[in-house]
Order: structure tokens, then C-alpha cells, then sequence
């Protein structure tokens, strides 16, 4: 990707869904809420598996589509096997960008999203990419 995209990305989000998010603070996810929420975002967690628990004061959902507000993006901590089915979901509640976390690729679903008027970045870290391109 270049870094211009990213950058247009990172700097026009102001909402995102972060898809597998964690109560467990070893876990990635839980410290990329941390780091979203630091830099301004508004973050909502969503993991099934946590629904009604809390990462870092924010209730988690279980699906994308129990978020009420608009989502810009939505920010994917699952296995490429299983990022498609969020990715088709991100485009159901007309997310603006679908973001899949490092090692998560799924074209076929990218294609998808892409087709449906979303930009997409796979096998990236905002939380690695955001410092790289704004800073600290």
C-alpha cells in the first residue's frame, strides 16, 4: 500500500469497530484499543465470546451490526479463514474502509469489499502504521 493511502485512511477515520478485541491485556487487540483511544478514535470492541464485559471502559458487542452509530472502519483481529465473513459484514453496515490485522489476508473477500465501494488494507497494523506515518 502506499503511504499516502494509509494516511488518508488514518487521518479521516474517526470511528472504528475492532473485530476479535480482547479483555486480555497480552492480546494485540487489547493494546491497539488502547493505542486507538489514545490517538482520539472512538473504538468499539466486538467479540461474541465477550458481550456486556469491558476493555478499557468500552462495552464489548457481539456483531458489527449492534453498533448504532456509523463505523468508518472496521479493524479485523481474526484468522484470514474466518476475515471474510466480517469483511461481508463490514460491507452490510456500509463501513467506509476494512482494515485486516498483520498475517490476516483473504482476497477473495478484499475483491468483495472493494467492489462495494470500501477501501481496504490487509496484513497491516494501524497501531504500527499511524506512528510510522503521523508520529507519536
Amino acid at each position: 500500500y502506499q503511504d499516502h493511502y494509509l494516511l488518508t485512511i488514518l487521518k479521516s477515520i474517526q470511528t472504528i469497530a475492532l473485530v476479535g478485541a480482547s479483555i486480555k491485556p497480552a492480546r494485540a487487540s487489547y493494546r491497539v484499543i488502547r493505542f486507538l483511544l489514545d490517538k482520539g478514535y472512538r473504538v468499539f470492541p466486538v467479540n461474541p465470546q465477550y458481550v456486556g464485559q469491558t476493555i478499557h471502559d468500552l462495552t464489548v458487542v457481539e456483531k458489527l451490526s449492534d453498533i448504532k452509530d456509523s463505523i468508518d472502519m472496521v479493524d479485523i483481529f481474526r484468522r484470514s479463514e474466518d476475515a471474510g465473513e466480517t469483511i461481508d459484514e463490514a460491507i452490510l453496515i456500509c463501513a467506509k474502509t476494512v482494515w485486516t490485522q498483520l498475517d490476516i489476508i483473504d482476497f477473495k473477500a478484499a475483491e468483495r469489499a472493494e467492489n462495494a465501494g470500501l477501501q481496504v488494507v490487509m496484513d497491516r497494523c494501524p497501531a504500527i502504521e499511524y506512528p510510522r506515518l503521523i508520529g507519536v
